[in-house]
């Protein structure tokens, strides 16, 4: 038996029960206008009844969605006429429409992804800019905030739109449940580079400043958005020289034991092998930090990021 809503002239729902053919798979189906309703793909038998929505069948596709894939889908037959043509990453196309799939993402089960007609490339074309991540590397005492506070003043002065995600700062709220061991450190940078993903597909110039002192984490969050938009930038200063400005006063408590795993004193820091802009101290020349961020904005206007 199912069980099928419905509302009557004087505006109350009411319940009935309807026994249907075998249900392997329960869709939706608008009896109103014969239009289904929240299916992904399948064969529906609809209950034509004025004002209902019915629960039926979808009898003749057998469906297997695991990871985003999806197994032995064809021909459904006599009872539909979609023919399911082919299924990549999670989406199958039905008589030339893209249907989503329930997927498995890490822990998260039955999800589907949503798009909209408003993309990445309609919001950059409304801001004059295109999305991109800017990521600022280096020991504590680097220089990396006051970059990047100088940085987001320059593009503010241009009328670009720009977000900074510190590394203090995102530790106050969205990651303040993470210690500083190894596998917490793993996942404060996870999290910032999926917010940075999503900053950047927004159409904003995402500015994330943290030490993130290993390479691997670093490539991880470059994965996460498309090719060129990513833009790794290496506050190459000495250890001596952090450790001679130390603004927070960490290296002191780290040389007196009263922090552990503390980078460049216990833990190593991994300098980028590949990135896009280095920003070297220098001992002869006093560079501010402004006069650094000119030399990021020099790069994203050279390869097109300040235009849509």
């Amino acid at each position: 038996m199912i069980a099928v809503f419905g509302r009557s002239p004087l505006g109350f729902w009411s319940l009935r029960l309807e026994s249907p053919p075998v249900l392997p798979k329960l869709g939706f189906w608008d009896s109103g206008s014969d239009k289904r309703i929240g299916l992904s793909v399948g064969v529906v038998t609809p209950v034509r009844s004025k004002g209902f929505w019915s629960v039926v069948a979808m009898e003749r596709l057998q469906m297997a969605c695991v990871n985003e894939k999806v197994n032995n889908v064809g021909d459904l037959g006599k009872d539909g006429s979609d023919l399911v043509e082919k299924s990549t990453n999670g989406h199958v196309t039905v008589s030339g429409r893209t249907v989503s799939q329930l997927a498995t993402i890490g822990n998260s089960t039955n999800i589907m992804w949503h798009g909209c007609p408003v993309d990445k490339v309609e919001r950059q074309k409304l801001l004059k800019q295109k999305g991109c991540v800017i990521w600022i590397t280096g020991l504590s005492g680097s220089g990396k905030s006051s970059v990047a506070c100088a940085l987001s003043q320059s593009l503010y002065s241009r009328g670009k739109l720009s977000y900074i995600l510190d590394g203090d700062n995102v530790r106050h709220g969205l990651n303040r449940d993470l210690s500083f061991k190894a596998e917490d450190r793993a996942e404060n940078i996870r999290r910032v580079g999926e917010v940075a993903k999503l900053f950047a597909d927004a159409g904003l110039i995402c500015i994330a400043s943290l030490i993130s002192p290993y390479r691997r984490d670093r490539d991880a969050c470059r994965a996460l958005v498309p090719e060129g938009s990513f833009i790794e930038v290496f506050m190459d200063v000495p250890l001596q020289v952090c450790e001679a400005r130390d603004p927070k006063g960490l290296y002191k408590l780290a040389r007196a034991g009263k922090i552990q795993g503390f980078t460049g004193i216990h833990d190593p820091y991994e300098p980028p092998l590949n990135c896009e802009i280095v920003l070297k101290h220098s001992e002869e020349v006093c560079t501010s930090p402004r006069d650094m961020a000119e030399k990021v904005i020099h790069y994203l206007e050279e390869n097109g990021y300040l235009q849509a």
